[in-house]
């Protein structure tokens, strides 16, 4: 695993060698001369440095040959794949290999970090922790994110409104990033939508470490009509922040996958967050009409 930090140092020391190459005469006689004040890329600050994340996917493009570039651009607009990046023999360019290797990072981070609590302060969300004590046990043990201690149920019970039509709630799940980047606008969306329906909502909350089905457990738990979790999907290099809603009617542990009502790719790249709060809360209207969830709900 290769932290942001560390990327960017290895960024920084593959320009400064490119630029050493390119100069390595002149650079001999400065050391001959005793002149050891080179300005290298490390020494300059963060803000002059290249970003090479700025351009996005769809616009980057570096082919030494296009038969028909305009068209190709067509296409390549419409997917975050890494086409029309060009080759050096069999290998990848050196700049696209170091926007692999940073979109990685971010992906990396979106899953190893952790939702702040600063964030959840603002937010106003207690915490309830699954039967996860930390973020390894969380990826190598999917079945205990889906679990809480009846010490945390009985906590939850009392703490929260209980026999709400509407229960929604947040969680980290593999991408803390997303959560941090979506839900100042998502959450109020939904609540706002559902209160425009005359819909009584129960009281938010975060949970730490949790997977899609812990749901089932806040469901019955709370007997929650709906419930709906937002949380943070798997990332892949195209983006860290990308959220996920599953809803599901009447929900109860050992629930099958299929009774789960889902809008995904939630991120400022794909459904805008606030636009997708205002579609969510009309989801949840239809399922509390026809009183059913995924398959059994007819759209």
């Amino acid at each position: 695993m290769i932290s942001e930090n560390e990327l960017k140092g290895l960024i920084e020391k593959v320009i400064a060698e490119m630029g050493a190459n390119q100069n390595s005469s002149s650079t001999s006689n400065q050391q001959s001369n005793g002149n050891n004040n080179q300005n290298t890329v490390s020494n300059l600050p963060d803000d002059q440095l290249k970003d090479i994340t700025a351009v996005s996917m769809q616009d980057y493009f570096d082919m030494d040959t296009c038969v028909n570039k305009e068209q190709y651009l067509k296409y390549k607009a419409k997917t975050p794949a890494r086409l029309g990046i060009g080759r050096a023999g069999l290998r990848m360019k050196t700049e696209p290999l170091l926007r692999y290797r940073a979109d990685h990072a971010v992906a990396m981070d979106a899953v190893f970090s952790d939702v702040s609590q600063e964030f959840l302060d603002e937010m106003g969300l207690k915490t309830y922790q699954t039967m996860c004590d930390d973020k390894d046990i969380f990826i190598t043990r999917p079945d205990l994110g889906r679990k809480f201690s009846e010490e945390t149920l009985a906590e939850m019970k009392k703490d929260c409104e209980n026999n709400p039509t509407v229960q929604v709630y947040v969680s980290d799940g593999l991408s803390s990033t997303a959560i941090e980047a979506n839900i100042r606008d998502t959450l109020p969306a939904i609540i706002n939508g559902l209160k425009g329906y005359g819909v009584k909502v129960g009281t938010p909350f975060f949970v730490k470490y949790g997977r899609v089905a812990a749901e089932d457990s806040v469901a019955a738990n709370l007997n929650a009509e709906v419930t709906c979790v937002l949380i943070g999907e798997r990332p892949g290099l195209a983006t860290g922040e990308s959220m996920s809603a599953y809803m599901i009617y009447k929900g109860y542990p050992g629930a099958p996958e299929a009774k789960r009502t889902v809008v995904s790719n939630i991120h400022k790249n794909g459904t805008p967050a606030a636009e997708a709060g205002a579609h969510i809360a009309d989801v949840i209207k239809k399922i509390l009409d026809a009183k059913a969830s995924g398959v059994d709900l007819k759209l």
